[in-house]
C-alpha cells in the first residue's frame, strides 16, 4: 500500500473515532441529568404520596 494512501486512511478513521468520542460524551452527559430528574422526580412522588395517605394515631390503630 502507497505510504500516502495509509495516511490518508488513518486520517479518515481516526476522525471516525473523534466524532463517535464526542457523540458518547454527549450522550453520557444527558444521561446524567435525565437520571438525576428521574431520581428527583420520583421522590417528590413518594413524599406526596405520604403527604397524601390518613394519618395514623395512636387511637384510630386497634
Amino acid at each position: 500500500m502507497h505510504p500516502e494512501t495509509h495516511l490518508a486512511l488513518h486520517h479518515a478513521r481516526a476522525a471516525e473515532l473523534r466524532a463517535e468520542a464526542d457523540a458518547y460524551r454527549l450522550t453520557v452527559a444527558t444521561r446524567r441529568r435525565r437520571d438525576l430528574r428521574t431520581r428527583l422526580g420520583w421522590t417528590l412522588v413518594e413524599v406526596g404520596l405520604r403527604l397524601a395517605a390518613a394519618p395514623r394515631t395512636a387511637a384510630a390503630v386497634p
